[in-house]
Order: C-alpha cells, then sequence, then structure tokens
C-alpha cells in the first residue's frame, strides 16, 4: 500500500512543478522595483508637461481577486500619515483606501503637497506635437516601479490616480476653462459682441468664465481702448447669481504692467473646490469717454484667461466692439453757399424736452458732454458742424437758436435718426454738395418805412433856398 502513496505524491510533485510554470494573474516582487510599468497619456495637450509621481510601492497583487498590497512611497510617507480621512496605514505600514473618502479630493491635496514641497516626480514628459490632421498626442512614462501613481499636467485639469499592473493607460480630459465677453445694448437690454452709445454714456460689460474641475491658477485679464473709462467700483464677481465671496478673488486696477485696465486673480482654495463646470460671472462698467473712435473704427474691451501652472496657458482674447457716430451738418442759403454765424443746440424731443449738452473741441467741431461738463452752443465754421458722439438707435432734433445776420431763424427744429453710419456732408467750393444734416435759411426783402415825412426832404429844400440865393446875388452883381 505504501507504493501508490509514493507514486500519488509524485504526481502532486510533477502537478506543482507545472503549475509554476503555467501563466497566473498574480503577481510577487521585492519592492516592484523591477522597471516594468508603464503610464500612457491618450489625448495629451501638445506642448504641456505631465508629471507622474509615485505615491505608493505596490508589492505585489492578484487582478483576478482585485487583492493590492501597498506600502507608501519614501517620500509620501509622513504626508500620507496624517490624510487619515483617505488612507488608513496599518502597523506593517500596509496602505489601504477608506470607504467613501473623495478620490478627486485626495489627489489635488497630494498635487498641492507636492509642489509645496518639490517632490521630484517618478517620470516628466512633454507632449509632442500632434500628429497632421489631429489637435492632441499621447504621452507615455515608460520603465516605472509598480505602484499607485499621481499623474498632473500643466493644462491644470488632469490630476489622476491609478496603479501600474504593470502598464496603465490614462484619458486626457482636456478640460479647458473658456470665457464669454459680452456687452449690453441699451436699447433693448440685450448682450452681445457689440452695441452703439453717445460719449458719456455708461455701458454694462459681461464676461463668463467656464471654469473646471482642476482648474488651477486662474488670472482674467481685461484691456479696454482709449474711448472707454472703467468705473473701477463696478466691479463685480458672481456664481449661481449670487456674490462670490471677496476671500476667494482679488482685483487688481493699479500697479499692473501688462497693459491691463484690471485683473481679476482666484484664489487656489476656492478654485480647489471647484468639482464640474461652473460658470463664473464678472461684470462691470465703463464710460464712453471723450477720446472715442467713431464709426467705423469701433471701442474695443477684450478679455482673456490665463491658468495652469505659473499661469503658462491662456484662452485667446474675446472683445466686444462699442461704436458712436458723428454727424455733419450744413447751413446754406437757397442756392447751397455756405453761411456762417448759425448757432445750434441739440435735444431729445421734438419739442420742449432735455437738452443734450455739447463740448467745443475746436472751431467747428462739438461733442456730446460727459457728466459734470457744461454744454454750450455750437457755431458753425464755413457754414460748417461736426458733432460727434451719437448713439445709433436714438433720435435726436436740433434746434437754431441763431439765424445768419439778415437771415430767418428756423421755425423748428430738426430730426437727426442715425442709422447704423456717419451722416457725413461733402462741401466743395464753399457749396454744399450733397450728405448731411441741411439746413437752409432765407433771407426777407428791406420792408417799406412808415410814418411822416422825415427830416430828408427839409434837407432838399434847404439846399434848393441855398441854391436859388446864390444864383439871385450872382445877377444882381452882374448888373
Amino acid at each position: 500500500m505504501r507504493k501508490p502513496n509514493k507514486l500519488v505524491a509524485l504526481i502532486f510533485a510533477i502537478l506543482a512543478s507545472i503549475a509554476m510554470l503555467l501563466p497566473t494573474s498574480a503577481y510577487a516582487a521585492s519592492g516592484a522595483n523591477d522597471n516594468s510599468g508603464s503610464i500612457t497619456i491618450n489625448d495629451a495637450e501638445p506642448g504641456h508637461t505631465y508629471n507622474a509621481y509615485q505615491v505608493l510601492v505596490l508589492e505585489s497583487y492578484d487582478t483576478d481577486a482585485k487583492a493590492y498590497s501597498y506600502k507608501a512611497n519614501a517620500k509620501w510617507a509622513d504626508w500620507l500619515k496624517t490624510q487619515t480621512q483617505y488612507v488608513a496605514i496599518d502597523a506593517q505600514g500596509y496602505v489601504t483606501w477608506v470607504d467613501g473618502a473623495d478620490v478627486a479630493t485626495f489627489a489635488k491635496a497630494a498635487i498641492a503637497y507636492a509642489e509645496a514641497n518639490n517632490i521630484t516626480a517618478a517620470g516628466t514628459q512633454t507632449a509632442p506635437a500632434a500628429s497632421e490632421g489631429q489637435q492632441y498626442s499621447t504621452v507615455t512614462f515608460q520603465n516605472l516601479n509598480l505602484g499607485y501613481y499621481l499623474v498632473n499636467t500643466t493644462v491644470g485639469t488632469l490630476c489622476s490616480l491609478n496603479t501600474t499592473t504593470p502598464d496603465v493607460v490614462m484619458e486626457e480630459k482636456n478640460d479647458l476653462p473658456t470665457i464669454k465677453k459680452e456687452v449690453k445694448e441699451d436699447s433693448d437690454n440685450s448682450w452681445g459682441d457689440e452695441n452703439s452709445a453717445e460719449i458719456g454714456d455708461t455701458v454694462e460689460f459681461k464676461t463668463t468664465i467656464t471654469a473646471k474641475a482642476g482648474a488651477e491658477s486662474y488670472v482674467l485679464h481685461d484691456v479696454m481702448s482709449k474711448g472707454l473709462t472703467l468705473n473701477a467700483g463696478s466691479i463685480k464677481v458672481q456664481v449661481g447669481g449670487s456674490d462670490l465671496a471677496a476671500a476667494n478673488y482679488t482685483i487688481k486696477t493699479t500697479g499692473l504692467v501688462d497693459g491691463c485696465d484690471f485683473e481679476i486673480e482666484f484664489a487656489q482654495g476656492y478654485l480647489d473646490t471647484i468639482a464640474g463646470d461652473t460658470g463664473i460671472v464678472v461684470t462691470y462698467t465703463a464710460v464712453v469717454n471723450e477720446d472715442a473712435e467713431v464709426f467705423k473704427v469701433p471701442n474695443t474691451n477684450k478679455t482673456k484667461l490665463t491658468f495652469g501652472e505659473n499661469h503658462r496657458d491662456e484662452t485667446t482674447w474675446d472683445e466686444t466692439e462699442t461704436y458712436t457716430y458723428k454727424v455733419d451738418v450744413v447751413k446754406t442759403d437757397g442756392s447751397n453757399k455756405v453761411l456762417d454765424g448759425a448757432e445750434f443746440k441739440l435735444y431729445d424731443a421734438k419739442t420742449g424736452g432735455n437738452e443734450i449738452p455739447l463740448v467745443k473741441v475746436s472751431d467747428g467741431v462739438y461733442r456730446f458732454a460727459k457728466d459734470g461738463e457744461t454744454g454750450v452752443a455750437a457755431t458753425t465754421k464755413n457754414g460748417q458742424l461736426e458733432i460727434k458722439g451719437f448713439d445709433a438707435n436714438t433720435t435726436y432734433w436740433l434746434e437754431e437758436t441763431k439765424a445768419p445776420e439778415g437771415y430767418n431763424k428756423l421755425a423748428g427744429r430738426v430730426e437727426i435718426a442715425v442709422k447704423n453710419a456717419n451722416i457725413d456732408a461733402t462741401v466743395s467750393g464753399g457749396i454744399w454738395q450733397s450728405g448731411g444734416v441741411h439746413i437752409v435759411n432765407n433771407t426777407g426783402t428791406e420792408l417799406p418805412s412808415t410814418g411822416g415825412i422825415g427830416t430828408a426832404i427839409f434837407y432838399a429844400l434847404g439846399g434848393a433856398l441855398v441854391l436859388g440865393a446864390i444864383v439871385f446875388l450872382s445877377r444882381k452883381r452882374v448888373k
């Protein structure tokens, strides 16, 4: 009976030896330092830097059983001991995940620790240029020790955790922030890319930032052309229709060296709370000033967002255009010859209404006044006026307050309606040719005198008597 037992034992020994040679999903290595791991990142942003940090060392694993044995990487050990809300470390140093802990929050905290303590990445790669016809490329880390890796990028959105067993593939989310710049058209309160306004008007602007999870180092930059003056106290930041706490951002309107009128820097602590697409709405106003360009040149306001590591990335500028217009006024007689000496005022109604004050720029050139400026009557120069600062969506009325000497003043106001174009006049050789607001004055004829015969007849009669006396005396002497 002993022989069969020896035979059975031999068979089991042979089977055990064969089993050791067969493939298995179990893996074991001393410290897993065999450089057999790799990480591949698909849809990487060309030109951006990707860093891979080994947070945990993978001592062994069995993917079928979903069993993994981790220990802390020496560089991270002390920090991990403080992260008890995310990981638990037993007496032998093995690390396990706390049920229900937020992985994304842990990843952000780990990146912050790595950056603050200059932790060296296990691998650093720059995404190559995309292939022809493609937008993104691929980044690959090779020869990595097996472990639990944290990958971050200068894009500021990818912040992933995964285990090399031995290879792992991560997908870049490409969740780059966006901005949208708008200006309000006051005639219908609509928001869009452009509007029309008077010089002196206060114009409303709005920039919407679509922030992304993993947001990093957001700074909003805003630049206005010389025809717009920022009302610094009007800047407001809201999320979901409510004001964002002032501690979450800093507004800078002075000491800027990049040509911006203002910048808003968002606190990283706030950005770390953004878990998904979040609209951050920035509103503010500006006054159309005396340096405003007239159509067809716009008065611009543009915005961009810088973001990512060291603010190295930025959106494209988004721009709005504010237009204001000019009107030429020409005063002539009935034969279209220009007349000087007429004076005008501008109103917002055909009768009554409010005067729109005008400020003299130079002889014959006037503009709309800003708040606090005193208006004057506009006087023609060579029979012409140029008035700038009109809104395309408003009707105006021009009143002649003084006519040229010897000419009749207009009986009523003249309508001016600017419709997305200047009202230009052509005058050549002192004669109106075409265009503009053409105002004709007529002269009256000299009226006959009324009343007594006056003194002229006495002068004539006296002269005749003197002449007659001279003749009489002359004849008398001759005799």
